[in-house]
């Protein structure tokens, strides 16, 4: 085992843990750029280690009561047909199944990173918008019917890029539910992501791009990264934070796009 590897997942729980996103949007890019792993391999041992550790943040959440199980089902219901079908066609449209598509892989990686970006700086401004602008009068049905939509775009985007379920699905739930608390929304998108990210990554399993002692060395740096992450996250300003993160998506989009 490369004790590189423990060292990236340490690397990357401390910034989830510190910013409550970034697992994918750092995980990915780093096997790809930094050890050289082959980007659906990266994709699909990211999506089962993201599936793990989502795993224990539902648990927490679910029991503190922060969970909205309708949201999470409105965004299921349309992410994990779309992961299925977009991981079926890539391996039909791409013979040699995703071993052949490493160049969609990136292109979609960057473009992910990019609005992920855009998710993290602007995410209030958002969220005061869709206050000010739907805050009173919502609609039930076109807010349900957006809800699902949104499921489609993350499915498609997290099943071959590993990226968009934490950032970008915030987003977008702070956009169509703008009433409800904070805490209630991340819950509800790490919940989702935790069915997501595992449909997604046994699909990648069955196509031979998930890495098992990578996965292994990355949960074993993971775990006491995202702990002491969440220790010191009160003591660092967010507002420090999520800018420094939002550049270094960009620089790493960017150039995952233009390779």
């Amino acid at each position: 085992m490369d004790f590189a590897y423990p060292l990236a997942g340490f690397f990357v729980g401390a910034v989830v843990g510190l910013t409550g996103v970034g697992g994918g949007s750092l995980m990915t890019p780093l096997l790809v750029m930094l050890f050289g792993i082959h980007p659906s391999v990266a994709v699909g041992t990211d999506l089962l280690y993201a599936a793990i550790t989502k795993g224990g943040g539902t648990l927490v959440h679910g029991l503190k009561g922060t969970v909205d199980w309708t949201v999470t089902k409105r965004l299921a219901s349309g992410s994990i047909p779309a992961a299925t079908a977009t991981l079926v066609a890539v391996h039909f449209f791409a013979p040699g199944g995703l071993a052949e598509a490493a160049g969609l892989i990136k292109f979609a990686l960057g473009i992910a990173l990019l609005l992920t970006a855009v998710a993290l700086v602007f995410r209030s401004r958002i969220q005061a918008y869709a206050l000010a602008r739907f805050g009173g009068t919502p609609n039930p049905v076109r807010t349900a019917r957006l809800t699902v939509l949104t499921g489609v775009v993350l499915g498609v985007l997290v099943s071959i890029s590993s990226v968009g379920a934490g950032a970008l699905g915030v987003t977008v739930l702070f956009f169509l539910y703008p009433t409800m608390p904070a805490l209630r929304i991340v819950g509800s998108d790490i919940a989702h992501a935790v069915p997501l990210t595992l449909v997604a990554g046994i699909g990648h399993w069955i196509l031979g791009s998930v890495d098992w002692l990578l996965l292994g060395s990355l949960l074993i740096g993971s775990l006491p990264g995202i702990w002491l992450g969440s220790h010191i996250s009160t003591k660092v300003p967010d507002r420090v934070l999520r800018p420094m993160l939002a550049t270094m998506l960009v620089l790493v989009g960017a150039k995952l796009i233009g390779h």
